[in-house]
């Protein structure tokens, strides 16, 4: 599907605290093409948060991008071949936990060395920014593929990284150092709000 951004931004297709233990995560997954593992990785995160829901821990949900659609491929069962987004996109994922507003990205890299700061579109910095400053609780999700590794990594650190770039890409070892890694179960698959809880509720 061709999709046209305004302002010629484009989105990608795919006061810190410290982990006082950073065990390693189990791997249970099978193997996947690389091209599949971004929409996987979002599949485990919606699996968890319909878990959290059921079991009345959480409500957090996928935001819906609006579009304006142009082109419709009816011979494929009203397949969309062209659409505009209505507006630029904020993040992924907002919800409510434990009586605050919780507000993250989830972001998947192919590289075991560094997460590339291009695949943050600037309107998701100062989004994040504008939550931050009225007391929410936001972060990355930071999936590293070829290491099999998922982790919470606090927006107030990725905003900065990204306003005084010393790189153009944010070095796995900052990611690890200054993030949390989150433990892959069988339920919930990501079962990321216990890590929300170690960095932001202690």
């Amino acid at each position: 599907m061709s999709i046209h951004y305004p302002a010629g931004v484009k989105v990608p297709q795919s006061a810190l605290k410290k982990a006082k233990e950073k065990t390693p995560r189990k791997k249970y997954r099978l193997k996947v093409q690389a091209g599949n593992r971004g929409m996987r990785f979002e599949d485990e995160i919606n699996q968890s948060n319909d878990y959290y829901l059921s079991k009345g821990v959480a409500v957090i949900h996928k935001k819906p991008t609006p579009i304006n659609i142009v082109k419709v491929d009816y011979s494929h069962g009203a397949k969309i071949v062209e659409a505009f987004f209505q507006e630029p996109s904020t993040t992924d994922y907002n919800g409510i936990y434990k009586g605050k507003y919780i507000d993250f990205e989830a972001k998947s890299t192919h590289s075991k060395t560094a997460f590339p700061l291009r695949n943050i579109p600037h309107q998701q910095i100062e989004h994040l920014e504008a939550v931050l400053k009225l007391g929410a609780v936001a972060f990355f999700l930071i999936e590293i593929v070829p290491l099999n590794e998922v982790y919470l990594l606090p927006a107030e650190f990725v905003c900065h990284f990204y306003k005084e770039k010393p790189r153009e890409s944010i070095p796995v070892k900052e990611i690890k150092e200054n993030g949390f890694p989150v433990e892959e179960k069988y339920l919930p698959r990501l079962d990321y709000l216990s890590v929300v809880d170690e960095c932001f509720f202690k």
